[in-house]
Protein backbone atom coordinates (compact mmCIF):
# COMPACT_ATOMS: atom_id res chain seq x y z
CA UNK A 1 0.00 0.00 0.00
CA UNK A 2 1.38 3.60 -0.87
CA UNK A 3 2.20 5.69 2.00
CA UNK A 4 2.50 9.47 2.75
CA UNK A 5 4.41 10.49 5.99
CA UNK A 6 3.90 13.29 7.39
CA UNK A 7 6.75 14.75 9.87
CA UNK A 8 5.34 16.53 13.21
CA UNK A 9 6.97 19.17 14.27
CA UNK A 10 4.33 20.17 16.83
CA UNK A 11 1.75 22.37 15.06
CA UNK A 12 -1.25 22.20 15.50
CA UNK A 13 -2.03 21.86 12.23
CA UNK A 14 -0.42 18.95 11.89
CA UNK A 15 -3.40 16.45 11.99
CA UNK A 16 -5.48 18.67 9.93
CA UNK A 17 -2.44 17.55 7.26
CA UNK A 18 -3.16 14.25 7.08
CA UNK A 19 -7.12 14.78 7.35
CA UNK A 20 -6.73 16.78 3.55
CA UNK A 21 -4.55 14.17 2.93
CA UNK A 22 -7.02 11.54 3.38
CA UNK A 23 -9.88 13.77 1.75
CA UNK A 24 -7.71 12.78 -1.70
CA UNK A 25 -8.31 9.30 -0.80
CA UNK A 26 -4.61 8.75 -0.50
CA UNK A 27 -3.07 6.79 3.02
CA UNK A 28 -0.74 8.95 5.24
CA UNK A 29 0.47 8.84 8.59
CA UNK A 30 2.02 11.09 11.33
CA UNK A 31 5.18 10.32 12.49
CA UNK A 32 7.29 12.98 15.06
CA UNK A 33 10.13 14.34 12.88
CA UNK A 34 12.81 12.46 15.68
CA UNK A 35 11.53 8.82 15.50
CA UNK A 36 11.44 8.35 11.65
CA UNK A 37 9.76 5.03 11.15
CA UNK A 38 11.58 2.26 10.50
CA UNK A 39 10.80 1.29 6.99
CA UNK A 40 11.19 4.99 5.73
CA UNK A 41 12.25 4.04 2.00
CA UNK A 42 8.11 1.92 1.99
CA UNK A 43 6.77 5.81 2.09
CA UNK A 44 6.13 7.27 -1.50
CA UNK A 45 6.80 11.22 -0.23
CA UNK A 46 7.17 13.07 3.00
CA UNK A 47 5.40 16.35 4.29
CA UNK A 48 6.86 18.35 7.12
CA UNK A 49 4.40 20.03 9.08
CA UNK A 50 4.73 23.76 10.75
CA UNK A 51 5.84 23.55 14.29
CA UNK A 52 5.50 26.62 17.53
CA UNK A 53 8.95 27.02 17.59
CA UNK A 54 11.24 29.57 15.09
CA UNK A 55 14.04 28.13 13.33
CA UNK A 56 16.18 30.43 14.68
CA UNK A 57 15.39 29.06 18.44
CA UNK A 58 18.30 27.07 20.10
CA UNK A 59 16.02 24.39 20.87
CA UNK A 60 14.23 24.46 17.88
CA UNK A 61 13.58 20.77 15.93
CA UNK A 62 16.00 19.39 13.26
CA UNK A 63 15.46 16.49 11.48
CA UNK A 64 17.52 14.18 9.71
CA UNK A 65 16.43 14.64 6.22
CA UNK A 66 19.44 12.53 4.80
CA UNK A 67 17.10 9.33 3.90
CA UNK A 68 14.19 11.71 2.92
CA UNK A 69 15.24 14.51 0.57
CA UNK A 70 16.46 13.95 -2.56
CA UNK A 71 15.13 10.61 -2.38
CA UNK A 72 11.40 11.23 -3.06
CA UNK A 73 8.91 13.98 -3.13
CA UNK A 74 9.01 16.45 -0.17
CA UNK A 75 7.22 19.76 0.87
CA UNK A 76 7.87 21.80 3.46
CA UNK A 77 4.70 23.68 5.31
CA UNK A 78 5.88 26.75 7.02
CA UNK A 79 8.51 26.03 9.41
CA UNK A 80 9.22 22.90 7.08
CA UNK A 81 10.15 25.57 4.60
CA UNK A 82 11.89 27.59 6.10
CA UNK A 83 14.03 24.61 8.03
CA UNK A 84 14.75 23.77 4.49
CA UNK A 85 15.39 27.11 3.67
CA UNK A 86 17.69 28.11 6.72
CA UNK A 87 19.37 24.78 6.11
CA UNK A 88 20.57 25.29 2.98
CA UNK A 89 22.37 28.92 3.71
CA UNK A 90 19.31 30.69 3.53
CA UNK A 91 17.99 33.18 5.73
CA UNK A 92 14.94 33.53 7.80
CA UNK A 93 14.17 36.55 9.71
CA UNK A 94 11.41 37.49 12.57
CA UNK A 95 8.97 39.58 10.18
CA UNK A 96 8.26 43.14 10.76
CA UNK A 97 5.07 42.39 11.91
CA UNK A 98 3.73 38.52 13.02
CA UNK A 99 1.88 36.88 9.62
CA UNK A 100 -1.39 35.60 11.11
CA UNK A 101 -4.92 34.89 9.24
CA UNK A 102 -5.90 35.32 5.60
CA UNK A 103 -3.24 36.45 2.56
CA UNK A 104 -3.96 36.56 -1.22
CA UNK A 105 -1.18 35.10 -3.79
CA UNK A 106 -0.17 38.33 -5.94
CA UNK A 107 2.20 36.31 -8.15
CA UNK A 108 1.86 32.43 -8.96
CA UNK A 109 4.66 30.66 -11.32
CA UNK A 110 1.92 28.29 -13.11
CA UNK A 111 4.84 26.22 -14.66
CA UNK A 112 5.66 24.80 -11.26
CA UNK A 113 3.68 21.51 -10.71
CA UNK A 114 2.81 22.60 -7.70
CA UNK A 115 0.77 25.71 -8.72
CA UNK A 116 -0.98 24.42 -11.55
CA UNK A 117 -5.00 25.48 -11.19
CA UNK A 118 -4.02 28.45 -8.73
CA UNK A 119 -4.56 31.85 -10.28
CA UNK A 120 -3.09 34.78 -8.35
CA UNK A 121 -5.55 36.55 -5.71
CA UNK A 122 -6.40 32.84 -4.51
CA UNK A 123 -6.48 33.44 -0.58
CA UNK A 124 -3.98 31.24 1.90
CA UNK A 125 -3.87 31.04 5.13
CA UNK A 126 -0.62 32.63 7.39
CA UNK A 127 0.46 31.51 10.60
CA UNK A 128 4.14 32.28 11.35
CA UNK A 129 6.28 34.88 12.95
CA UNK A 130 9.36 34.61 10.81
CA UNK A 131 9.73 35.10 7.16
CA UNK A 132 12.29 33.83 4.71
CA UNK A 133 14.54 36.95 3.87
CA UNK A 134 17.53 34.85 1.28
CA UNK A 135 17.18 31.94 -0.80
CA UNK A 136 19.96 29.25 -1.26
CA UNK A 137 21.08 30.03 -4.90
CA UNK A 138 19.20 26.68 -6.39
CA UNK A 139 15.71 27.86 -4.70
CA UNK A 140 13.77 29.34 -6.77
CA UNK A 141 10.31 31.09 -6.13
CA UNK A 142 6.94 29.87 -7.37
CA UNK A 143 4.20 32.24 -5.55
CA UNK A 144 4.51 35.71 -3.50
CA UNK A 145 1.70 37.58 -2.01
CA UNK A 146 2.09 41.63 -1.32
CA UNK A 147 4.17 41.09 2.11
CA UNK A 148 5.70 37.65 2.16
CA UNK A 149 8.12 37.11 -1.25
CA UNK A 150 8.82 33.92 -0.52
CA UNK A 151 5.50 32.13 -0.34
CA UNK A 152 6.12 29.16 -2.02
CA UNK A 153 9.53 27.99 -3.58
CA UNK A 154 11.13 24.92 -5.17
CA UNK A 155 14.62 23.05 -5.02
CA UNK A 156 16.11 22.93 -8.38
CA UNK A 157 16.94 19.91 -9.50
CA UNK A 158 14.81 17.76 -7.00
CA UNK A 159 11.26 17.12 -6.36
CA UNK A 160 11.57 19.33 -3.44
CA UNK A 161 8.86 21.93 -2.39
CA UNK A 162 7.87 24.37 0.11
CA UNK A 163 5.29 26.74 1.11
CA UNK A 164 5.32 29.73 3.59
CA UNK A 165 1.12 29.19 3.91
CA UNK A 166 -0.87 26.42 5.46
CA UNK A 167 -3.19 24.63 2.97
CA UNK A 168 -4.44 22.24 5.22
CA UNK A 169 -6.68 25.15 6.91
CA UNK A 170 -10.02 25.55 5.07
CA UNK A 171 -9.38 29.30 4.84
CA UNK A 172 -6.81 28.51 2.27
CA UNK A 173 -9.18 28.46 -1.07
CA UNK A 174 -6.86 26.06 -2.97
CA UNK A 175 -5.26 24.46 -0.12
CA UNK A 176 -6.57 20.96 -1.45
CA UNK A 177 -5.69 21.73 -5.10
CA UNK A 178 -2.53 22.04 -4.33
CA UNK A 179 -1.97 18.86 -2.28
CA UNK A 180 -3.76 17.35 -5.15
CA UNK A 181 -0.89 18.62 -7.41
CA UNK A 182 1.57 17.69 -5.09
CA UNK A 183 0.49 14.41 -4.33
CA UNK A 184 -1.15 13.12 -7.67
CA UNK A 185 1.18 14.81 -10.25
CA UNK A 186 4.19 14.94 -8.54
CA UNK A 187 4.04 12.10 -6.33
CA UNK A 188 2.20 10.02 -8.56
CA UNK A 189 -0.45 8.73 -6.11
CA UNK A 190 -3.16 6.89 -6.85
CA UNK A 191 -6.19 7.72 -5.43
CA UNK A 192 -7.39 4.53 -4.10
CA UNK A 193 -7.78 4.62 -0.49
CA UNK A 194 -11.40 4.15 -0.18
CA UNK A 195 -13.70 3.10 2.80
CA UNK A 196 -13.92 -0.05 0.30
CA UNK A 197 -10.13 -0.58 0.02
CA UNK A 198 -10.08 0.03 3.70
CA UNK A 199 -12.46 -2.74 4.52
CA UNK A 200 -10.66 -5.19 2.12
CA UNK A 201 -7.15 -4.26 3.04
CA UNK A 202 -7.95 -4.79 7.40
CA UNK A 203 -9.70 -7.87 7.11
CA UNK A 204 -7.22 -9.34 5.15
CA UNK A 205 -4.77 -8.60 7.62
CA UNK A 206 -6.99 -9.44 10.48
CA UNK A 207 -7.19 -12.96 8.77
CA UNK A 208 -3.56 -13.22 8.35
CA UNK A 209 -2.77 -11.90 12.01
CA UNK A 210 -5.75 -13.42 14.48
CA UNK A 211 -5.39 -16.88 12.31
CA UNK A 212 -8.02 -19.16 14.62
CA UNK A 213 -7.45 -17.41 17.42
CA UNK A 214 -10.04 -15.92 19.72
CA UNK A 215 -10.83 -12.45 20.94
CA UNK A 216 -13.00 -10.68 23.06
CA UNK A 217 -13.90 -6.77 22.04
CA UNK A 218 -15.56 -4.39 24.90
CA UNK A 219 -18.55 -3.17 22.64
CA UNK A 220 -20.31 0.00 24.26
CA UNK A 221 -22.81 0.60 21.39
CA UNK A 222 -20.62 3.60 19.82
CA UNK A 223 -19.83 3.99 16.40
CA UNK A 224 -15.70 2.62 17.02
CA UNK A 225 -16.76 -0.46 18.85
CA UNK A 226 -19.32 -1.11 15.93
CA UNK A 227 -17.50 -0.72 13.38
CA UNK A 228 -14.63 -2.49 14.88
CA UNK A 229 -16.98 -5.73 16.32
CA UNK A 230 -18.50 -6.07 12.59
CA UNK A 231 -14.53 -5.88 10.85
CA UNK A 232 -13.67 -8.01 13.44
CA UNK A 233 -16.81 -10.68 12.69
CA UNK A 234 -16.34 -10.21 8.74
CA UNK A 235 -12.59 -11.55 9.47
CA UNK A 236 -13.03 -14.21 12.37
CA UNK A 237 -16.47 -15.08 12.62
CA UNK A 238 -17.73 -16.86 15.63
CA UNK A 239 -14.49 -16.39 17.20
CA UNK A 240 -15.32 -12.93 18.50
CA UNK A 241 -17.01 -12.60 21.42
CA UNK A 242 -18.01 -8.96 21.89
CA UNK A 243 -18.66 -7.87 26.03
CA UNK A 244 -20.67 -5.04 27.34
CA UNK A 245 -20.11 -3.80 30.36
CA UNK A 246 -22.18 -1.94 32.41
CA UNK A 247 -19.67 0.37 34.57
CA UNK A 248 -22.48 2.63 35.93
CA UNK A 249 -21.52 5.74 33.97
CA UNK A 250 -23.59 4.93 31.07
CA UNK A 251 -26.45 6.65 29.67
CA UNK A 252 -30.06 6.40 31.21
CA UNK A 253 -30.95 2.62 30.25
CA UNK A 254 -28.24 2.52 27.94
CA UNK A 255 -26.71 -0.56 28.88
CA UNK A 256 -30.31 -2.67 28.02
CA UNK A 257 -30.75 -0.56 24.96
CA UNK A 258 -27.25 -0.90 23.87
CA UNK A 259 -27.62 -5.53 24.08
CA UNK A 260 -31.41 -5.64 22.46
CA UNK A 261 -29.56 -3.27 19.65
CA UNK A 262 -27.39 -5.55 18.69
CA UNK A 263 -29.77 -8.76 18.67
CA UNK A 264 -29.81 -8.98 15.56
CA UNK A 265 -26.45 -8.08 14.27
CA UNK A 266 -25.30 -11.52 14.47
CA UNK A 267 -23.01 -11.16 16.80
CA UNK A 268 -21.84 -12.85 20.15
CA UNK A 269 -22.68 -10.66 22.92
CA UNK A 270 -21.96 -11.10 26.86
CA UNK A 271 -23.48 -8.33 28.92
CA UNK A 272 -21.22 -7.85 32.35
CA UNK A 273 -22.99 -5.82 35.52
CA UNK A 274 -20.06 -4.40 36.83
CA UNK A 275 -21.45 -0.94 38.09
CA UNK A 276 -19.95 -1.63 42.00
CA UNK A 277 -16.43 -2.56 40.73
CA UNK A 278 -16.61 1.06 38.86
CA UNK A 279 -17.85 2.77 42.02
CA UNK A 280 -15.52 1.03 44.50
CA UNK A 281 -12.81 1.63 42.38
CA UNK A 282 -13.52 5.77 41.56
CA UNK A 283 -14.45 6.12 45.64
CA UNK A 284 -12.74 9.37 46.50
CA UNK A 285 -11.16 10.60 43.42
CA UNK A 286 -11.75 13.87 42.12
CA UNK A 287 -8.64 13.93 39.77
CA UNK A 288 -9.74 13.86 36.27
CA UNK A 289 -6.69 11.91 35.41
CA UNK A 290 -7.03 9.89 38.03
CA UNK A 291 -10.61 8.67 37.13
CA UNK A 292 -9.90 7.85 33.52
CA UNK A 293 -6.70 5.79 34.99
CA UNK A 294 -8.84 4.58 37.63
CA UNK A 295 -11.58 3.24 35.07
CA UNK A 296 -9.24 2.10 32.01
CA UNK A 297 -7.53 -0.56 34.91
CA UNK A 298 -11.23 -1.70 36.04
CA UNK A 299 -12.48 -1.66 32.80
CA UNK A 300 -9.21 -4.29 31.85
CA UNK A 301 -9.96 -6.10 35.23
CA UNK A 302 -13.41 -7.04 34.15
CA UNK A 303 -12.30 -8.17 30.83
CA UNK A 304 -9.57 -10.17 32.35
CA UNK A 305 -12.34 -11.82 34.33
CA UNK A 306 -14.77 -12.36 31.53
CA UNK A 307 -11.35 -13.58 29.38
CA UNK A 308 -11.10 -16.98 31.96
CA UNK A 309 -14.72 -17.46 31.64
CA UNK A 310 -14.26 -18.16 27.64
CA UNK A 311 -11.81 -21.29 26.88
CA UNK A 312 -8.53 -20.15 25.08
CA UNK A 313 -9.15 -16.32 23.86
CA UNK A 314 -5.79 -14.56 23.02
CA UNK A 315 -6.88 -11.00 21.99
CA UNK A 316 -8.72 -8.21 23.44
CA UNK A 317 -9.96 -6.21 20.63
CA UNK A 318 -10.11 -2.34 20.99
CA UNK A 319 -12.28 0.65 19.19
CA UNK A 320 -9.36 2.98 19.10
CA UNK A 321 -9.32 5.66 16.41
CA UNK A 322 -6.33 7.92 15.17
CA UNK A 323 -7.55 10.98 17.31
CA UNK A 324 -7.31 9.07 20.31
CA UNK A 325 -3.90 8.11 19.78
CA UNK A 326 -2.58 11.40 18.74
CA UNK A 327 -4.06 13.24 21.96
CA UNK A 328 -2.73 10.54 24.28
CA UNK A 329 0.84 10.05 22.98
CA UNK A 330 1.99 13.20 21.11
CA UNK A 331 1.24 12.48 17.40
CA UNK A 332 2.93 9.01 18.28
CA UNK A 333 5.65 10.38 20.26
CA UNK A 334 6.45 13.76 18.36
CA UNK A 335 6.84 16.98 20.14
CA UNK A 336 3.09 18.27 20.37
CA UNK A 337 1.44 18.98 24.14
CA UNK A 338 -0.39 16.03 24.89
CA UNK A 339 -4.05 16.94 26.26
CA UNK A 340 -5.11 13.94 28.02
CA UNK A 341 -5.14 10.32 28.36
CA UNK A 342 -7.13 8.08 26.86
CA UNK A 343 -8.87 4.84 28.76
CA UNK A 344 -8.12 2.36 25.66
CA UNK A 345 -4.70 3.38 24.78
CA UNK A 346 -1.66 2.05 26.05
CA UNK A 347 -1.10 -1.43 26.23
CA UNK A 348 -2.51 -3.79 28.75
CA UNK A 349 -0.69 -4.77 31.87
CA UNK A 350 1.38 -7.84 32.30
CA UNK A 351 -0.50 -10.09 34.69
CA UNK A 352 -3.28 -9.68 31.20
CA UNK A 353 -2.05 -12.36 29.00
CA UNK A 354 -3.74 -11.12 26.31
CA UNK A 355 -2.60 -9.32 22.80
CA UNK A 356 -4.37 -6.25 21.48
CA UNK A 357 -5.56 -5.62 18.17
CA UNK A 358 -7.18 -2.53 17.32
CA UNK A 359 -8.55 -2.38 13.30
CA UNK A 360 -9.33 1.32 13.60
CA UNK A 361 -6.45 3.07 15.10
CA UNK A 362 -5.33 4.77 11.88
CA UNK A 363 -8.85 6.34 10.87
CA UNK A 364 -10.80 9.88 12.04
CA UNK A 365 -14.01 9.40 13.82
CA UNK A 366 -15.47 10.48 9.56
CA UNK A 367 -13.77 7.91 8.27
CA UNK A 368 -14.91 5.42 10.79
CA UNK A 369 -18.39 6.19 9.68
CA UNK A 370 -17.96 5.89 5.70
CA UNK A 371 -16.29 2.34 7.20
CA UNK A 372 -19.58 1.13 8.64
CA UNK A 373 -21.82 2.70 5.79
CA UNK A 374 -19.36 0.44 3.37
CA UNK A 375 -20.01 -2.37 6.15
CA UNK A 376 -23.80 -1.95 6.17
CA UNK A 377 -24.68 -0.78 9.21
CA UNK A 378 -27.66 0.86 10.10
CA UNK A 379 -28.05 4.81 9.29
CA UNK A 380 -29.29 5.59 12.70
CA UNK A 381 -26.75 3.58 14.72
CA UNK A 382 -23.27 5.48 12.61
CA UNK A 383 -24.90 8.55 13.00
CA UNK A 384 -25.03 7.93 16.82
CA UNK A 385 -23.12 11.26 18.74
CA UNK A 386 -19.67 10.25 19.95
CA UNK A 387 -19.96 8.98 24.06
CA UNK A 388 -16.38 9.42 26.17
CA UNK A 389 -15.00 5.63 27.17
CA UNK A 390 -14.78 7.02 30.77
CA UNK A 391 -18.72 8.07 30.66
CA UNK A 392 -20.30 10.23 32.40
CA UNK A 393 -17.44 9.80 35.07
CA UNK A 394 -15.68 12.92 33.34
CA UNK A 395 -19.13 15.11 32.88
CA UNK A 396 -19.16 14.96 36.67
CA UNK A 397 -16.56 17.42 37.89
CA UNK A 398 -15.06 15.96 41.19
CA UNK A 399 -16.06 13.02 43.19
CA UNK A 400 -18.39 10.26 41.45
CA UNK A 401 -21.24 9.47 43.54
CA UNK A 402 -23.96 7.18 42.68
CA UNK A 403 -26.64 9.77 43.49
CA UNK A 404 -24.54 11.87 41.48
CA UNK A 405 -24.47 9.79 38.04
CA UNK A 406 -28.15 9.06 38.65
CA UNK A 407 -29.07 12.86 38.43
CA UNK A 408 -26.93 13.44 35.20
CA UNK A 409 -28.81 10.52 33.65
CA UNK A 410 -31.59 12.50 34.25
CA UNK A 411 -30.60 15.39 32.58
CA UNK A 412 -28.81 13.95 29.79
CA UNK A 413 -32.24 11.73 28.80
CA UNK A 414 -34.34 15.59 28.84
CA UNK A 415 -31.22 17.15 26.59
CA UNK A 416 -30.59 14.08 24.19
CA UNK A 417 -34.48 13.45 23.45
CA UNK A 418 -34.84 16.80 23.26
CA UNK A 419 -32.90 17.10 20.53
CA UNK A 420 -34.11 14.28 18.91
CA UNK A 421 -37.58 15.37 19.07
CA UNK A 422 -36.75 18.89 17.61
CA UNK A 423 -35.05 17.75 14.71
CA UNK A 424 -31.27 19.12 15.95
CA UNK A 425 -29.82 15.48 17.11
CA UNK A 426 -28.09 14.86 13.30
CA UNK A 427 -27.16 18.55 13.33
CA UNK A 428 -24.87 18.18 16.09
CA UNK A 429 -21.62 16.21 16.30
CA UNK A 430 -21.49 15.36 19.83
CA UNK A 431 -23.92 16.48 22.99
CA UNK A 432 -24.53 15.65 26.75
CA UNK A 433 -25.00 17.18 30.12
CA UNK A 434 -21.96 18.51 32.74
CA UNK A 435 -22.53 18.16 36.56
CA UNK A 436 -21.25 20.79 38.10
CA UNK A 437 -19.63 20.71 41.88
CA UNK A 438 -21.43 23.63 43.16
CA UNK A 439 -24.51 24.75 44.55
CA UNK A 440 -26.39 27.89 43.78
CA UNK A 441 -29.04 29.44 45.72
CA UNK A 442 -33.12 29.41 43.21
CA UNK A 443 -36.67 29.73 44.32
CA UNK A 444 -39.13 27.32 43.68
CA UNK A 445 -42.62 28.87 44.53
CA UNK A 446 -42.28 30.32 47.32
CA UNK A 447 -39.24 28.82 48.99
CA UNK A 448 -35.45 29.00 48.56
CA UNK A 449 -33.62 26.18 47.03
CA UNK A 450 -29.75 25.48 47.14
CA UNK A 451 -28.94 22.90 44.63
CA UNK A 452 -26.79 21.69 42.08
CA UNK A 453 -26.31 23.71 37.95
CA UNK A 454 -25.32 22.01 35.13
CA UNK A 455 -24.23 22.33 31.72
CA UNK A 456 -25.57 21.59 28.45
CA UNK A 457 -22.78 21.02 25.58
CA UNK A 458 -23.55 20.70 22.07
CA UNK A 459 -20.79 20.74 19.35
CA UNK A 460 -19.89 20.38 15.83
CA UNK A 461 -16.79 18.96 14.33
CA UNK A 462 -15.50 16.84 11.71
CA UNK A 463 -13.53 14.20 13.86
CA UNK A 464 -12.96 15.73 16.95
CA UNK A 465 -9.93 17.16 16.80
CA UNK A 466 -11.54 20.96 16.23
CA UNK A 467 -14.96 21.55 17.33
CA UNK A 468 -17.19 24.68 17.57
CA UNK A 469 -20.36 25.46 20.08
CA UNK A 470 -23.62 24.76 18.38
CA UNK A 471 -25.38 27.99 18.11
CA UNK A 472 -28.65 26.02 19.65
CA UNK A 473 -32.26 28.14 19.25
CA UNK A 474 -32.93 30.02 22.04
CA UNK A 475 -36.52 28.83 22.03
CA UNK A 476 -34.81 25.17 22.76
CA UNK A 477 -32.60 26.05 25.19
CA UNK A 478 -35.33 27.73 27.04
CA UNK A 479 -37.31 24.82 26.79
CA UNK A 480 -34.90 22.18 27.73
CA UNK A 481 -34.20 24.15 30.66
CA UNK A 482 -37.54 24.13 32.42
CA UNK A 483 -37.66 20.97 31.53
CA UNK A 484 -34.35 19.77 32.90
CA UNK A 485 -35.57 22.07 36.42
CA UNK A 486 -39.10 21.06 36.64
CA UNK A 487 -38.36 17.24 36.06
CA UNK A 488 -35.03 16.59 38.04
CA UNK A 489 -35.32 16.58 41.67
CA UNK A 490 -31.92 18.65 42.65
CA UNK A 491 -31.06 20.78 39.71
CA UNK A 492 -32.16 24.30 39.68
CA UNK A 493 -29.95 26.02 37.42
CA UNK A 494 -28.81 24.97 33.77
CA UNK A 495 -26.42 26.69 31.58
CA UNK A 496 -24.80 26.47 27.91
CA UNK A 497 -21.09 25.54 27.21
CA UNK A 498 -20.06 28.41 24.32
CA UNK A 499 -16.54 27.62 24.12
CA UNK A 500 -14.74 26.27 21.32
CA UNK A 501 -12.23 23.39 20.69
CA UNK A 502 -9.28 25.06 20.92
CA UNK A 503 -8.95 26.49 23.84
CA UNK A 504 -11.74 24.31 25.41
CA UNK A 505 -11.43 20.43 24.83
CA UNK A 506 -15.12 18.60 24.05
CA UNK A 507 -15.77 17.27 27.50
CA UNK A 508 -15.04 18.78 30.77
CA UNK A 509 -12.50 16.60 31.85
Amino acid sequence: MQKILILDFGSQYTQLIARRVRELNIYCEIHPYNNLPEDIESYKATILSGSPFSVRDAEAPQPDLSKIRGVAPLLGVCYGAQWLAQNDGGDVQPSKHREYGRANLAKVDNSSELMKGIEVGSQVWMSHGDTITTLPESFKVIASTSDVDVAAYKIEGEDTYAIQFHPEVYHSTDGKQLLENYLVNIVGCVQDWTPDHFVDSTVADLKAKIGDDKVILGLSGGVDSTVAAVLLQKAIGDNLTCIFVDNGLLRKNEFESVLDQYKHMGLNIIGVNAKQRFYDALAGQSDPEKKRKAIGKTFIDVFDDESHKIKGVDWLAQGTIYPDVIESVSATGGPSATIKSHHNVGGLPDYMKLKVVEPLRTLFKDEVRRVGKSLGIDAELLGRHPFPGPGLAIRILGEITVERVKLLQEVDAVFINGLKEDGLYDKVWQAGAIFLPVNTVGVMGDERTYENAVALRAVESTDGMTADWVHLPYEFLAKISNKIINQVKGVNRVVYDISSKPPATIEWE
